[in-house]
């Protein structure tokens, strides 16, 4: 695997499949407010990946679900359920979202995925932490292709 860290805005990496840190899929998402890499889907792809997501219905922690991109120019967009009941991430359900998301990627035959800080944003966890045990997790994991870690920056 080639793993590449970037700083700007996931939806504009030139990647196959883009993961959003989405929560356990237990509360319809039209209840919820987007926030963070969600709000940013939902404002640029359309509620289309939602709608798909939402059929799948509760997600264990630290699994994953993948959907359509929506208006987005990405083959798909992989959910993964990064943060517990509490609305908090912790080391197993970001390394288990990691691993979740990296084996969807093989088993659909992408090439390269990107990644936020899963946890980082509604599951206040550092994003520093969250960046270590991602890339610990995907030490010891087979993908061959690109992976990304995006640490966003918004432009100026």
């Amino acid at each position: 695997m080639t793993l590449d860290e970037v700083e700007g805005d996931l939806l504009d990496q030139p990647v196959d499949a883009l993961v959003n840190a989405w929560n356990r899929n237990v509360l319809p998402w039209w209840l919820l407010l987007p926030q963070g890499v969600s709000g940013a889907i939902k404002r640029r792809a359309g509620t289309a990946p939602f709608r798909e997501v939402a059929r799948h219905g509760p997600m264990p922690l630290g699994s994953a679900v993948t959907t359509s991109a929506g208006r987005l120019p990405h083959k798909a967009i992989i959910h993964v359920a990064g943060i517990n009941l509490l609305w908090t991430a912790t080391e197993t359900s970001v390394r288990r979202s990691v691993r979740s998301a990296i084996t969807e990627a093989v088993k659909l035959k992408f090439q390269s995925v990107a990644f936020p800080a899963i946890g980082a944003g509604s599951g206040r966890f550092d994003e520093a932490r969250a960046f270590e045990l991602m890339r610990a997790e995907l030490e010891t994991l087979e993908f061959p292709g690109r992976v990304v870690l995006v640490r966003f920056r918004p432009p100026r």
